[in-house]
């Protein structure tokens, strides 16, 4: 009776084994260039147009050919990549799931994604918010990137959540570049919001190895920002060369 009921134990082991190694397999961390983050500011200073305006910016953005180049140009030649909308500390949105990009095909599967994702706008901004946000994406991406970037775009200082400061220095302490897309309202002239708005990306959100911003003035110049950006900040080390001039803070007119 023990020696049967020992047999049947000893065989359900087995059966099970393989599903073990398989669970096992799914566990482990694929291997990337980048995990990327795409953060997009749905704040209410964000009109209907005007969110429409980023989203359709970051869809072409994929499906733009020196995008790609960048992509694929990397030592693994894939990123990990997703999207979320943000706004009030407690208001975040997982638009796209996390997703592995190496071709034209799962780059179009993800430009897709973000043209079939709700459109929707919140209240008050909060960068702390996102980036903390950010962070728990990161802990279950299911990628190993050989670098983490979270790319955040938005045209408000944080006025809602937690200090940014200390979200901020947590961020790096953990490894995290992040880079910024200030959307002004005009051009940044001496004394006016705008250029208070590029000071404030450059000092108090972006930072990191490599970091930078990209000032779009204007939201008519966001499909060409945002498409320079994410080329930038996926490069591989043959790709970088093409950006190896530019500044840290990168202006894009209208």
């Amino acid at each position: 009776m023990q020696r049967r009921q020992l047999m049947r134990l000893s065989g359900a082991g087995v059966l099970c084994a393989p599903f073990l190694l398989r669970g096992a397999r799914a566990a482990t961390p694929e291997p990337v260039d980048v995990e990327l983050i795409l953060a997009v500011d749905v704040s209410r200073s964000i009109d209907a147009e005007e969110h429409e305006t980023q989203m359709r910016g970051y869809a072409a953005a994929f499906r733009d050919p020196d995008v790609l180049r960048s992509i694929m140009g990397g030592e693994i030649g894939s990123i990990g990549c997703c999207l979320f909308t943000w706004s009030d500390s407690d208001s975040q949105e997982d638009l796209v799931p996390w997703m592995r990009i190496s071709d034209g095909a799962s780059a179009e599967r993800f430009a897709a994604a973000i043209d079939a994702a709700p459109r929707r706008t919140w209240s008050y901004t909060s960068i702390s918010g996102a980036m903390e946000h950010a962070l728990r994406l990161y802990q279950r991406s299911g990628f190993e990137g050989t670098r983490r970037v979270l790319d955040i775009s938005g045209d408000g200082m944080n006025n809602s959540g937690r200090r940014l400061e200390g979200v901020r220095a947590h961020m790096l302490d953990q490894g995290i570049i992040m880079n910024g897309l200030a959307v002004l309202d005009r051009a940044p002239g001496p004394g006016n919001g705008a250029a208070a708005l590029e000071d404030y990306y450059r000092d108090e959100v972006i930072g990191g190895p490599g970091s930078f911003l990209v000032v779009a003035e204007g939201f008519e110049a966001f499909d060409r920002a945002v498409r320079r950006k994410i080329a930038r900040e996926v490069a591989g080390v043959e790709s970088a060369t093409r950006f190896a001039g530019l500044p840290r803070v990168d202006r894009v007119a209208a």
